[in-house]
Formats: structure tokens, sequence, C-alpha cells
């Protein structure tokens, strides 16, 4: 009979120590599965920063570039915990000696999956130049203009008022001239931004659809129109018109567009359309603000490859030089002499800056905030380009 409040006693041990086994397994394991994912994001990070800089290495080096993606991480994480228990049975009651032990194992078992960026598909992506959307909201995100500006643009085109070409301004060192006036045109700009006497945006006006309808529109038709932007509007004379709201090209100006009549913003857009998406509309006008250096024209984007190459080129090979503001821009305005400085040396780099070992030598972020910024920049520009990695290659799975 005694040996029952013993059982009962042993059995309540067995009780809490498995509760508290389940207890740690499951304190255990959400620690090591926050540590893994915060851990397989940043070196997804920390490839893409050295993918970009292996290529600009690679061009500085007179070579092909290539891309390599790892579009997916699979891991199975295996939590484990075993509960073992003994005993020694004593001859006399109330002596029987019980001893426990327990363990927790954790494994992990990830699956990479990687995509060599190849093809017609991919190589269309990084030769194509840039839209003026993705440069518009570069700058609505707080982006400097002048930064984008020598960055992303390949050159300014400047046009008569009637849309006509009169000559091109390139943002290269190699034409010293054309570079140095690029480089005081994108400082005037910023310097107008800064103080608010800029617009970046897209131009924004209603579409006519149906000028003269006669009769009543169904009700029908006026509530699904809504979610298609369509609008019915009642005209004097009784009759209805149909319009859409239309978003248009973007364009950069020293005056309001929202300021300007449904026609003007409508005539602006169509000149615009002349030129292909990779162009941004300028419009600086005499008699706005920073009129003194008035520019008509389009700002011609780079692609991905380009501006890969200009930055790979600007280490060694066409060196950018310092451009002085021109007198019309009043107030100081950063524009260092590199638009992305990269520094090779044959040590590694003493801070945690972006940086590849590529032959022997490390190709590094110059350390300033302008530049690391513009290579933040260059990072969103390269995952804009390359977009749904699943379309432009095969995967390669590689389980560890």
């Amino acid at each position: 009979m005694q040996g029952k409040p013993h059982n009962r006693l042993c059995g309540m041990h067995i009780l809490s120590l498995l509760l508290f086994a389940l207890a740690l397994n499951s304190c255990l394991g959400k620690p090591v599965l926050q540590h893994q994912v915060l851990g397989y994001d940043e070196v997804t990070r920390s490839l893409e920063e050295k993918l970009l800089l292996m290529n600009i290495a690679r061009v500085d080096n007179v070579e092909t570039i290539h891309f390599t993606s790892t579009s997916s991480i699979a891991a199975t994480f295996d939590w484990t915990t075993t509960l073992g228990a003994g005993a020694q049975i004593s001859e006399n009651p109330g002596f029987d000696f019980f001893n426990f032990n327990f363990s927790t194992r954790v494994s992990e078992n990830p699956t990479f999956s990687i995509i060599p960026l190849s093809g017609k598909e991919f190589n269309k992506r990084i030769m194509t130049p840039f839209k003026d959307k993705a440069f518009e909201f570069l700058v609505f995100q707080g982006g400097a203009l002048n930064q984008l500006m020598r960055l992303m643009a390949e050159g300014l085109e400047v046009q008569t008022p009637d849309g006509h070409f009169v000559r091109f301004i390139e943002n290269s060192p190699s034409r010293p001239r054309d570079y140095e006036e690029f480089r005081q045109i994108a400082v005037h700009l910023q310097w107008l931004l800064t103080n608010r006497k800029l617009f970046v945006r897209s131009l924004v006006f209603n579409e006519t659809l149906i000028a003269d309808f006669k009769g009543l529109p169904r009700s029908q038709d006026i509530v699904h129109g809504f979610d298609k932007g369509l609008k019915w509007h009642q005209k004097l004379d009784g009759n209805y018109e149909l319009t859409r709201l239309q978003g248009g090209r973007v364009m950069i100006s020293n005056f309001d567009p929202v300021a300007l009549t449904e026609e003007e913003r409508f005539a602006i857009n169509q000149k615009i359309k002349k030129s292909p998406p990779g162009y941004v509309y300028l419009d600086i006008r005499p008699d706005g603000p920073g009129g003194d250096f008035p520019l008509q024209g389009a700002i011609k984007l780079r692609s991905l490859f380009q501006i890969l190459w200009f930055v790979a080129e600007g280490i060694r090979a066409e060196k950018e030089f310092d451009v002085a503001p021109d007198p019309r821009t009043l107030g100081a305005t950063e524009s260092p002499t590199s638009t992305l400085k990269i520094n090779i040396t044959d040590s590694a780099p003493g801070k945690d800056l972006p940086s590849i070992n590529y032959k022997g030598r490390y190709y590094t972020v110059n350390d300033t905030y302008w530049d690391r910024d513009q290579f933040f920049t260059l990072n969103i520009l390269f995952q804009t380009a390359v977009g749904d990695v699943e379309a432009v290659g095969f995967p390669i799975t590689i389980a560890k």
C-alpha cells in the first residue's frame, strides 16, 4: 500500500518534466527560427550588393557582365525533444530513486534555388532604358534630383518649343564641355527643387471619350464606370459628356502643371508622347523661378547596363572631374566629383562597406553618404530592371 503514493509522485514528476521539456522546446525554437530567417535575409541582401560590385569590376577589367539571382530559399527546421527516465528500487519502503534526463536537438535543412539571369528576355530588361515613371518614383520617394540625373541620365536633349531636336548634351567625361554643362544643369534643377520652385510629376487630365451624348446614361453604366475612372458630366445643353481621368507622361518644370487648363496639359502630353518612355520632359520657362537659366527639352535615361558601364568607366578609364556651378544658380548644392565612387585596394576595407574581392583586389563603395546613397539607388534600379526572375531563366536547386 505504501508504493502507491510513490507511484503517484513519480507520475507527477514525469508529467512536470514533460511539460517543462515541451516549454523548453518551444522557447528554443522561436529564437532559432528568428535568427535563421533574418540571417537568410541578410545573406540575400549581401549577395545582391556583391553581384552589382562584381559586374562593375568585370566592366573595369573589360569583361562581360553576368547576374545570378537567388529566387527562393526553402528551409525545414526540426526541433526534437527527448525525455528519459530510470529508477532504482530499494528494499526499504520510501527509498526508491528515480533519475530523469532530457535533451533538445535542432536541425536545419535549407534548399536554395538560384537562377542564372540570361537569355533574350533578361538582356532586353537590362538593355532597355528606364522609363520616366521610375525616375519620378525615386524623386517622389525623396531621391535627390541631382544624384538621380547623374546616375540615370545619358544626357539631355535640347528642343525647340514645338519639340524639334536642337542638340544633345552628353553626360560623359569623355566630352568635357557637354559634361560640364550637364552637371551645371543638374545642380541648377536641384537648387530649384530644394527651394520648392520645381515640380516633378505626371501630367493628369480628363480625356474625352464621348463629347456629346444625347439622352440619359443608364444607371449601371454610371456605376460601373467609376471603377474604370469614367465619369459622365451633364453639359449646359442637357446632353452628356463621358471623360476618363488619364495619367500622362512625366515632366519637370518651374511651374505647376495642375494650374494649366485641361487642354494645355493634354497638348503638352501629346508633344511629350513623340519621345519614347525613356525620356523625362523638361520645361524651365523664362517667366518662372530660375528663369534666367531657361531650358526646354528632355532628359534621356540610361539602361541598367549603361549605368553599370558608366560607373565602372569612372573608376579608371573615364574619370569624372569637378565642375563649378553656373553663376545663375544661387545657393550651394552638393555635387561631388564622382557620381558613384568605387575604391580599388589590395586589402579589405576596414569598415562594414559593400565590397567584393575580385582577382585579388577589393572593389569597395566609397565611405560617404552620397556614395552609399547612390549605391542604394543602384540596387533599387537593379531589382526594378530584373523584375520577376522566374521568367528570365531556369532555376538550379542546391540542397544542403
